[in-house]
């Protein structure tokens, strides 16, 4: 859900507007250092001045990409899920298809070659690599397994959805009833035609050639790039630009209904500082909203 402006500054405004409703006081660059358990409540300990007290405390910080960064959590009792970036694209370095960049296939298939994770959806093709949906949701499944890779790795696509089979099929019906044709002008699966003319060229087939010309070898191999097209991945994208972290306080010792400590009664929990990361589509929302929401409800 968006609101009709399109901008983030007007979801921005209607947190702050609500905020000075209901006389909440904001301060700015304070630095927490500690938390300190008193009996009537916490004392936060900033890097500069007072400690401020207070009976209960929300910790909605989002996510940290060390693990030392939750230290001051830690020194209350909890443990920590080591943090991993989820939701990254994925770097192809000085590959080729780059000079694609800008172009999206509506439905691809992406899949992480030695593990389970497979997922489908819209792909983009970016400067650096590819990105879009069906890459995101690949990269949250494998947050862990791929940090622990280093994020080297291959993924394999699958641009039209379709198995070896079916192609083979396909092709020999075009090389009866379309011999004439060339292969450069008979994109039968609705590809974007800069794709198509890609595939074929990395196939090594020109212009010219007629399905009726078109060798078995290079059949063979637009078959394969068509349904399990290789890229040795390189990398994720630079830190800083992926979307969300997988790792932070763990679930179990959260209290679900209220998003109270466990561990430490009158201390809350809300959105990513919890060990919650879900897939691209809005879901880190969800969770940030229902979270607070619930620990709202909790410390009421």
């Amino acid at each position: 859900m968006f609101p009709t402006t399109d901008n983030s500054q007007t979801i921005i405004d209607c947190l702050l507007n609500e905020l000075e409703k209901n006389q909440v006081e904001i301060r700015y660059q304070k630095n927490v250092q500690r938390l300190e358990k008193t009996e009537s409540g916490f004392l936060i300990h900033f890097a500069e001045g007072a400690p401020l007290p207070c009976d209960k405390m929300l910790v909605a910080a989002g996510g940290f990409p060390k693990a030392l960064q939750f230290d001051w959590l830690m020194k209350l009792g909890h443990s920590i899920s080591p943090p991993v970036p989820s939701l990254f694209t994925f770097n192809l370095p000085k590959h080729p298809i780059t000079q694609l960049m800008g172009l999206s296939v509506p439905d691809a298939t992406v899949k992480i070659t030695g593990t389970k994770i497979e997922t489908r959806g819209p792909l983009l093709i970016t400067h650096w690599g590819l990105s879009g949906p069906a890459v995101l949701r690949a990269s949250a499944w494998g947050a862990r397994e791929l940090a622990e890779r280093n994020y080297q790795f291959t993924a394999l696509v699958n641009w039209v959805q379709e198995k070896e089979e079916t192609l083979r099929e396909l092709f020999q019906r075009l090389r009866e009833t379309s011999g004439r044709k060339t292969v450069y002008h008979s994109n039968e699966f609705e590809l974007p035609k800069r794709l198509w003319h890609f595939l074929l060229e990395s196939c090594g087939i020109s212009e010219q050639i007629k399905w009726a010309e078109l060798s078995g070898a290079a059949q063979n191999k637009l078959i394969q790039t068509l349904t399990r097209h290789e890229f040795a991945m390189s990398g994720k994208t630079t830190f800083k630009e992926e979307f969300v972290t997988c790792g932070g306080i763990p679930l179990s010792e959260i209290n679900h209904t209220t998003m109270e400590s466990k561990l430490a009664p009158g201390l809350f929990f809300a959105g990513e500082v919890c060990d919650v990361d879900g897939i691209t589509g809005g879901f880190n929302f969800q969770w940030a909203w229902c979270s607070g929401w619930l620990a709202a409800q909790g410390m009421a």
